[in-house]
């Protein structure tokens, strides 16, 4: 049997672990609510590049290759040889106003530098949160504090715990290979489904993401919904975009996102963590 000090040991480290790892979600959550802030109040001065932000982090995801496992959301499109491709046209104000952001928040965190591949996709879950606020606003007739309200006691912000979990994703070295990511604006419903399909996607998550997949949500709905797969999905997520809460069409975007940007990613729990300075009790003077 274990002597009385061997348990006594054994409950001192795990006591120890366990405050240890209390710290670490403190520190990762300290610093996520620092970087959602920033990037809230960034995007919220220019809602105009929305959808170059959606579009950017979708593009990202999209070098994903499910034979190889390689790609995906590992801030890849950082490149100037890979922002520079056809498919991510019209995207490099996005990405520059993220890299300003960047410095901004590196400057604040004790843990290092955030990843890119972080970066661009807690951006999108930004750019979505301005976009459901405003919706909310808008429907309680511009009135801020109701629609703030709307958006609280009934909107999806509750929805983010699987996304915000999932955070220490490790950024590639190098561009992702060419010829994997279509040009939305001209690819057909086809090649569309067939993209989403190769990465394990279906009709469904195609239609609930039409607001990344270019400029114009209306527009690529529109195309969408020439598809016998697609357009009941699309008439789904519209309907319920004119109810008060937009439940089915937030809930379902927030779960197509989360798992889109994790394809490819093995996530380091311990990012952002640092070392806190032990107390020795011994030496305070009270």
């Amino acid at each position: 049997m274990p002597s009385q000090e061997v348990i006594a040991s054994s409950g001192t480290f795990s006591g120890d672990a366990y405050a240890a790892d209390l710290i670490q979600r403190r520190q990762r959550s300290e610093f996520q609510s620092d970087i959602k802030g920033i990037l809230y109040t960034v995007i919220k001065k220019n809602p105009d590049l929305i959808p170059s932000i959606l579009t950017l982090a979708l593009n990202d995801v999209m070098t994903y290759d499910k034979a190889t496992k390689s790609g995906g959301p590992n801030g890849s499109i950082r490149f100037s040889s890979e922002i520079s491709r056809p498919e991510n046209q019209g995207l490099s104000a996005a990405l520059s106003l993220l890299e300003d952001t960047k410095k901004e928040i590196d400057s604040n965190s004790k843990g290092g530098p955030i990843a890119f591949a972080d970066l661009i996709q807690c951006a999108a879950q930004s750019a979505l949160k301005n976009t459901f606020l405003a919706s909310a606003i808008r429907k309680c007739g511009g009135n801020e504090e109701k629609g703030s309200l709307l958006y609280t006691a009934y909107g999806s912000n509750g929805q983010w715990g699987l996304f915000d979990r999932d955070f220490g994703r490790t950024d590639a070295q190098e561009p992702d290979p060419e010829g994997r990511v279509p040009q939305w604006d001209k690819a057909s419903v086809q090649e569309m489904k067939d993209k989403f399909k190769s990465v394990g996607f279906g009709p469904r998550q195609l239609a609930v993401m039409s607001g990344f997949l270019g400029p114009d949500q209306k527009a690529t709905e529109d195309l969408l919904a020439t598809d016998p797969e697609v357009a009941p999905w699309v008439q789904k997520y519209q309907r319920s975009r004119d109810t008060v809460s937009e439940t089915d069409y937030q809930v379902d975007l927030i779960t197509t996102l989360t798992k889109l940007s994790l394809l490819g990613q093995k996530i380091n729990y311990e990012a952002y963590t640092y070392p806190v300075k032990k107390i020795e009790l011994s030496k305070l003077k009270l």
